[in-house]
Protein backbone atom coordinates (compact mmCIF):
# COMPACT_ATOMS: atom_id res chain seq x y z
CA UNK A 1 0.00 0.00 0.00
CA UNK A 2 1.47 3.35 -1.08
CA UNK A 3 2.07 5.96 1.62
CA UNK A 4 0.65 9.36 0.70
CA UNK A 5 3.12 12.12 -0.09
CA UNK A 6 3.10 15.37 1.86
CA UNK A 7 1.15 17.07 -0.94
CA UNK A 8 -1.43 14.27 -1.05
CA UNK A 9 -1.92 14.32 2.74
CA UNK A 10 -2.26 18.09 2.96
CA UNK A 11 -4.72 18.24 0.07
CA UNK A 12 -6.68 15.34 1.61
CA UNK A 13 -7.06 17.42 4.78
CA UNK A 14 -8.32 20.37 2.73
CA UNK A 15 -10.81 18.15 0.88
CA UNK A 16 -12.15 16.69 4.15
CA UNK A 17 -12.38 20.14 5.77
CA UNK A 18 -10.04 18.96 8.54
CA UNK A 19 -8.50 21.32 11.08
CA UNK A 20 -5.34 19.31 11.78
CA UNK A 21 -3.10 16.53 10.44
CA UNK A 22 -1.23 14.13 12.79
CA UNK A 23 1.62 11.85 11.72
CA UNK A 24 2.87 9.55 14.48
CA UNK A 25 4.99 6.42 14.16
CA UNK A 26 3.17 3.05 14.43
CA UNK A 27 -0.29 4.43 13.59
CA UNK A 28 -1.88 5.46 10.27
CA UNK A 29 -2.08 9.19 9.40
CA UNK A 30 -4.82 11.05 11.28
CA UNK A 31 -6.91 14.14 10.55
CA UNK A 32 -9.10 16.06 12.97
CA UNK A 33 -12.60 16.81 11.64
CA UNK A 34 -15.15 18.71 13.76
CA UNK A 35 -12.91 18.18 16.77
CA UNK A 36 -12.61 14.37 16.36
CA UNK A 37 -9.58 12.41 15.13
CA UNK A 38 -10.11 10.13 12.14
CA UNK A 39 -7.73 7.79 10.32
CA UNK A 40 -6.92 8.78 6.75
CA UNK A 41 -8.76 6.39 4.46
CA UNK A 42 -6.73 3.57 2.90
CA UNK A 43 -3.48 4.29 4.77
CA UNK A 44 -1.41 1.85 6.83
CA UNK A 45 0.67 2.40 9.96
CA UNK A 46 3.55 4.82 9.43
CA UNK A 47 7.18 4.03 10.09
CA UNK A 48 9.55 6.69 11.34
CA UNK A 49 11.22 6.69 7.91
CA UNK A 50 7.84 7.45 6.30
CA UNK A 51 7.29 10.49 8.55
CA UNK A 52 10.85 11.70 8.02
CA UNK A 53 10.39 11.50 4.24
CA UNK A 54 7.16 13.52 4.44
CA UNK A 55 8.48 16.07 6.95
CA UNK A 56 11.88 16.65 5.36
CA UNK A 57 10.28 17.10 1.92
CA UNK A 58 8.64 20.37 3.07
CA UNK A 59 11.51 22.02 4.96
CA UNK A 60 14.80 23.59 3.88
CA UNK A 61 18.25 22.30 4.77
CA UNK A 62 18.61 25.12 7.32
CA UNK A 63 15.31 24.15 8.96
CA UNK A 64 16.34 20.49 9.01
CA UNK A 65 19.61 21.40 10.72
CA UNK A 66 17.75 23.53 13.27
CA UNK A 67 15.26 20.73 13.93
CA UNK A 68 18.00 18.18 14.46
CA UNK A 69 19.66 20.58 16.90
CA UNK A 70 16.63 21.81 18.89
CA UNK A 71 14.38 18.73 18.44
CA UNK A 72 11.38 21.04 17.85
CA UNK A 73 10.46 23.20 14.86
CA UNK A 74 7.50 25.47 14.08
CA UNK A 75 7.07 26.83 10.57
CA UNK A 76 4.53 27.91 7.99
CA UNK A 77 3.98 25.93 4.81
CA UNK A 78 2.08 26.89 1.67
CA UNK A 79 0.66 24.47 -0.91
CA UNK A 80 -1.52 25.43 -3.89
CA UNK A 81 -2.55 28.68 -2.16
CA UNK A 82 -3.41 26.82 1.06
CA UNK A 83 -1.47 27.61 4.24
CA UNK A 84 -0.54 25.34 7.13
CA UNK A 85 1.10 25.85 10.50
CA UNK A 86 3.39 22.89 11.09
CA UNK A 87 5.15 21.58 14.19
CA UNK A 88 7.85 18.91 14.09
CA UNK A 89 8.98 17.17 17.27
CA UNK A 90 10.41 13.90 18.47
CA UNK A 91 8.69 11.21 20.54
CA UNK A 92 10.48 8.01 21.52
CA UNK A 93 13.22 9.09 19.05
CA UNK A 94 10.70 9.13 16.19
CA UNK A 95 9.71 12.23 14.24
CA UNK A 96 6.17 13.47 14.84
CA UNK A 97 4.33 16.00 12.63
CA UNK A 98 1.26 18.06 13.49
CA UNK A 99 -0.11 20.56 10.95
CA UNK A 100 -2.91 23.07 11.45
CA UNK A 101 -4.94 23.91 8.34
CA UNK A 102 -5.33 27.68 7.94
CA UNK A 103 -8.29 29.00 6.01
CA UNK A 104 -7.45 31.12 2.99
CA UNK A 105 -10.03 33.74 3.88
CA UNK A 106 -10.02 35.68 7.13
CA UNK A 107 -13.57 35.40 8.53
CA UNK A 108 -15.49 38.46 9.64
CA UNK A 109 -16.44 39.05 13.27
CA UNK A 110 -20.06 38.46 12.25
CA UNK A 111 -19.19 35.09 10.73
CA UNK A 112 -17.54 33.87 13.94
CA UNK A 113 -20.38 35.20 16.11
CA UNK A 114 -18.36 37.76 18.05
CA UNK A 115 -20.51 39.81 20.45
CA UNK A 116 -21.04 43.44 19.44
CA UNK A 117 -19.39 44.74 22.62
CA UNK A 118 -16.02 43.59 21.22
CA UNK A 119 -16.44 45.77 18.12
CA UNK A 120 -16.28 48.85 20.35
CA UNK A 121 -13.11 47.65 22.06
CA UNK A 122 -11.32 47.40 18.72
CA UNK A 123 -11.68 51.16 18.34
CA UNK A 124 -9.71 51.87 21.52
CA UNK A 125 -6.53 53.94 21.26
CA UNK A 126 -4.75 51.84 23.87
CA UNK A 127 -5.25 48.85 26.13
CA UNK A 128 -4.76 45.09 26.24
CA UNK A 129 -7.29 42.63 24.77
CA UNK A 130 -6.53 39.00 25.60
CA UNK A 131 -7.96 36.04 23.74
CA UNK A 132 -7.65 32.79 25.68
CA UNK A 133 -8.61 29.15 25.43
CA UNK A 134 -7.22 25.66 24.89
CA UNK A 135 -5.28 24.53 21.84
CA UNK A 136 -7.53 24.14 18.80
CA UNK A 137 -10.25 26.60 19.85
CA UNK A 138 -9.53 28.93 16.89
CA UNK A 139 -7.78 31.67 18.86
CA UNK A 140 -5.63 32.49 15.81
CA UNK A 141 -8.71 32.69 13.57
CA UNK A 142 -10.53 34.96 16.01
CA UNK A 143 -7.48 37.17 16.44
CA UNK A 144 -7.19 37.43 12.64
CA UNK A 145 -10.86 38.43 12.37
CA UNK A 146 -10.27 41.19 14.92
CA UNK A 147 -7.23 42.51 13.04
CA UNK A 148 -9.16 42.39 9.76
CA UNK A 149 -12.02 44.40 11.33
CA UNK A 150 -9.54 47.15 12.26
CA UNK A 151 -7.98 46.86 8.80
CA UNK A 152 -11.40 47.38 7.19
CA UNK A 153 -12.47 50.30 9.38
CA UNK A 154 -9.48 52.20 10.81
CA UNK A 155 -6.46 53.99 9.33
CA UNK A 156 -3.84 52.41 11.61
CA UNK A 157 -0.30 51.09 11.56
CA UNK A 158 -0.62 47.43 12.62
CA UNK A 159 2.34 45.18 13.44
CA UNK A 160 1.93 41.46 14.14
CA UNK A 161 4.41 39.14 15.87
CA UNK A 162 3.77 35.49 14.96
CA UNK A 163 5.32 32.01 15.11
CA UNK A 164 4.78 31.29 12.28
CA UNK A 165 2.75 33.78 10.21
CA UNK A 166 -0.65 32.16 9.67
CA UNK A 167 -3.24 34.37 7.97
CA UNK A 168 -1.66 36.70 5.43
CA UNK A 169 -3.28 40.13 5.54
CA UNK A 170 -3.67 42.58 2.69
CA UNK A 171 -3.35 46.20 3.80
CA UNK A 172 -6.67 47.99 3.27
CA UNK A 173 -7.44 51.08 5.33
CA UNK A 174 -4.64 50.09 7.68
CA UNK A 175 -1.00 49.33 6.94
CA UNK A 176 -0.07 45.85 8.21
CA UNK A 177 3.44 44.49 8.79
CA UNK A 178 3.73 40.81 9.76
CA UNK A 179 6.88 39.66 11.55
CA UNK A 180 7.73 35.97 11.89
CA UNK A 181 9.86 34.45 14.61
CA UNK A 182 13.17 33.20 13.23
CA UNK A 183 13.09 34.92 9.85
CA UNK A 184 12.11 38.48 10.90
CA UNK A 185 13.07 38.56 14.60
CA UNK A 186 15.09 36.49 17.05
CA UNK A 187 12.47 36.39 19.83
CA UNK A 188 9.06 37.81 20.66
CA UNK A 189 10.54 39.87 23.47
CA UNK A 190 13.23 41.39 21.24
CA UNK A 191 10.77 42.11 18.45
CA UNK A 192 8.31 43.77 20.80
CA UNK A 193 11.00 45.98 22.35
CA UNK A 194 11.90 47.33 18.90
CA UNK A 195 8.20 47.84 18.07
CA UNK A 196 8.33 51.01 20.16
CA UNK A 197 10.46 52.60 17.41
CA UNK A 198 8.13 51.51 14.59
CA UNK A 199 5.26 53.93 15.33
CA UNK A 200 2.52 51.27 15.73
CA UNK A 201 -1.10 51.95 16.65
CA UNK A 202 -2.07 48.29 16.99
CA UNK A 203 0.14 45.35 17.93
CA UNK A 204 -0.80 41.69 17.71
CA UNK A 205 1.19 39.14 19.72
CA UNK A 206 0.60 35.57 18.57
CA UNK A 207 1.26 34.16 22.03
CA UNK A 208 2.40 35.56 25.38
CA UNK A 209 4.69 32.62 26.05
CA UNK A 210 7.35 33.84 28.49
CA UNK A 211 8.01 36.50 31.11
CA UNK A 212 9.85 38.84 28.75
CA UNK A 213 7.00 38.77 26.22
CA UNK A 214 4.34 39.24 28.91
CA UNK A 215 6.17 42.17 30.51
CA UNK A 216 6.83 43.94 27.20
CA UNK A 217 3.25 43.37 26.01
CA UNK A 218 1.85 45.01 29.16
CA UNK A 219 4.25 47.93 28.80
CA UNK A 220 3.22 48.48 25.17
CA UNK A 221 -0.46 48.51 26.18
CA UNK A 222 0.40 50.99 28.91
CA UNK A 223 2.24 53.38 26.60
CA UNK A 224 -0.40 54.28 24.06
CA UNK A 225 -0.92 51.16 21.94
CA UNK A 226 -3.83 48.79 21.43
CA UNK A 227 -2.41 45.29 21.94
CA UNK A 228 -4.14 42.01 21.06
CA UNK A 229 -2.60 38.79 22.37
CA UNK A 230 -3.38 35.16 23.23
CA UNK A 231 -2.81 32.91 26.24
CA UNK A 232 -3.53 29.23 26.83
CA UNK A 233 -5.79 29.80 29.84
CA UNK A 234 -9.28 28.65 30.75
CA UNK A 235 -11.14 31.78 31.86
CA UNK A 236 -10.66 35.43 32.81
CA UNK A 237 -9.74 34.83 36.44
CA UNK A 238 -7.15 32.19 35.57
CA UNK A 239 -5.74 34.48 32.87
CA UNK A 240 -5.13 37.31 35.34
CA UNK A 241 -3.62 34.93 37.90
CA UNK A 242 -1.34 33.39 35.25
CA UNK A 243 0.01 36.77 34.19
CA UNK A 244 0.66 37.93 37.75
CA UNK A 245 2.22 34.60 38.78
CA UNK A 246 4.66 34.80 35.85
CA UNK A 247 6.46 37.62 37.67
CA UNK A 248 8.71 37.31 40.72
CA UNK A 249 6.93 38.11 44.02
CA UNK A 250 8.54 41.54 44.44
CA UNK A 251 7.04 42.70 41.09
CA UNK A 252 3.54 41.29 41.46
CA UNK A 253 1.93 44.30 43.15
CA UNK A 254 3.22 46.54 40.37
CA UNK A 255 1.86 44.15 37.73
CA UNK A 256 -1.56 44.12 39.42
CA UNK A 257 -1.63 47.90 39.20
CA UNK A 258 -0.59 47.83 35.54
CA UNK A 259 -3.23 45.21 34.64
CA UNK A 260 -5.96 47.04 36.52
CA UNK A 261 -5.31 50.10 34.35
CA UNK A 262 -4.38 48.62 30.96
CA UNK A 263 -6.43 45.44 30.61
CA UNK A 264 -9.45 46.13 28.39
CA UNK A 265 -10.98 42.68 28.08
CA UNK A 266 -10.42 38.95 28.40
CA UNK A 267 -12.25 36.81 25.84
CA UNK A 268 -12.14 33.11 26.68
CA UNK A 269 -13.24 30.73 23.94
CA UNK A 270 -14.05 27.06 23.40
CA UNK A 271 -15.49 25.13 20.46
CA UNK A 272 -18.41 22.76 21.07
CA UNK A 273 -19.62 19.99 18.70
CA UNK A 274 -22.66 21.35 16.88
CA UNK A 275 -25.86 19.43 16.20
CA UNK A 276 -25.75 18.18 12.63
CA UNK A 277 -21.97 18.59 12.32
CA UNK A 278 -19.44 21.37 12.63
CA UNK A 279 -18.58 23.29 15.77
CA UNK A 280 -19.88 26.41 17.50
CA UNK A 281 -17.94 28.86 19.66
CA UNK A 282 -18.86 29.47 23.29
CA UNK A 283 -17.22 32.42 25.03
CA UNK A 284 -16.74 34.21 28.32
CA UNK A 285 -16.44 37.98 28.02
CA UNK A 286 -14.87 40.01 30.80
CA UNK A 287 -14.60 43.78 30.50
CA UNK A 288 -12.36 45.80 32.79
CA UNK A 289 -15.02 47.83 34.56
CA UNK A 290 -14.26 49.74 37.75
CA UNK A 291 -15.48 46.75 39.79
CA UNK A 292 -13.15 44.35 37.96
CA UNK A 293 -10.26 46.82 38.15
CA UNK A 294 -10.66 47.10 41.93
CA UNK A 295 -10.67 43.31 42.30
CA UNK A 296 -7.44 43.01 40.33
CA UNK A 297 -5.75 45.65 42.51
CA UNK A 298 -7.09 44.19 45.78
CA UNK A 299 -6.15 40.57 44.93
CA UNK A 300 -9.80 39.43 44.82
CA UNK A 301 -9.47 37.63 41.49
CA UNK A 302 -11.75 34.75 42.57
CA UNK A 303 -14.67 37.19 42.82
CA UNK A 304 -14.41 38.29 39.18
CA UNK A 305 -16.57 35.38 37.99
CA UNK A 306 -19.51 36.66 40.07
CA UNK A 307 -19.10 40.14 38.58
CA UNK A 308 -19.11 38.67 35.06
CA UNK A 309 -22.31 36.68 35.70
CA UNK A 310 -24.15 39.72 37.09
CA UNK A 311 -22.96 42.33 34.55
CA UNK A 312 -24.93 41.49 31.43
CA UNK A 313 -25.89 45.16 31.11
CA UNK A 314 -22.22 45.94 30.50
CA UNK A 315 -21.92 43.19 27.87
CA UNK A 316 -20.29 40.56 30.08
CA UNK A 317 -21.25 36.90 30.42
CA UNK A 318 -19.66 33.72 31.71
CA UNK A 319 -18.84 30.59 29.74
CA UNK A 320 -21.69 28.72 31.45
CA UNK A 321 -24.13 31.49 30.52
CA UNK A 322 -23.06 31.46 26.88
CA UNK A 323 -23.32 27.68 26.70
CA UNK A 324 -26.82 28.06 28.13
CA UNK A 325 -27.66 30.43 25.26
CA UNK A 326 -26.23 28.06 22.65
CA UNK A 327 -28.21 25.18 24.14
CA UNK A 328 -31.45 27.21 24.17
CA UNK A 329 -30.85 28.03 20.50
CA UNK A 330 -30.70 24.25 19.86
CA UNK A 331 -27.17 24.43 18.49
CA UNK A 332 -25.80 21.74 20.83
CA UNK A 333 -27.18 18.66 22.56
CA UNK A 334 -27.89 18.85 26.28
CA UNK A 335 -25.20 16.29 27.12
CA UNK A 336 -22.63 18.24 25.10
CA UNK A 337 -23.57 21.53 26.78
CA UNK A 338 -23.30 20.04 30.26
CA UNK A 339 -19.95 18.38 29.52
CA UNK A 340 -18.39 21.79 28.81
CA UNK A 341 -19.92 23.65 31.78
CA UNK A 342 -18.31 24.27 35.16
CA UNK A 343 -21.72 23.78 36.78
CA UNK A 344 -23.76 21.48 34.48
CA UNK A 345 -26.55 21.22 37.05
CA UNK A 346 -27.36 24.89 36.35
CA UNK A 347 -27.95 24.44 32.61
CA UNK A 348 -31.66 25.30 32.80
CA UNK A 349 -31.37 27.79 35.64
CA UNK A 350 -29.22 30.64 34.30
CA UNK A 351 -30.87 33.82 33.18
CA UNK A 352 -30.75 33.82 29.37
CA UNK A 353 -28.85 36.82 28.06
Amino acid sequence: MKIMTAKELFLYAIEKNASDIHLVASVPPLVRIDGKLNYVEGQKELKNSDIEAIAFSIISDDQKERFNHTKDLDFGFELDEHRFRVNLSYEKRNVRLVARVINNEVPSLDEIGMPKVIYNLLGLKQGLILLTGPTGCCKSTTLAAMIEYINDNEFKNIITFEDPVEFVFESKKSVISQRELGSDMLSFGAGLKHAMRQDPNVIMVGEMRDLETIATTITLAETGHLVLATLHTYNAAQTIDRIIDAFPPHQQNQVRMQLSMTLASVISQRLLPKQGGGRVAAREIMLNTSAVSNMIREQKIAQIKSVIETSSKDGMFSMDQDIQRIYKDKEVEKEVAQSYMDHPELLDKFKIL
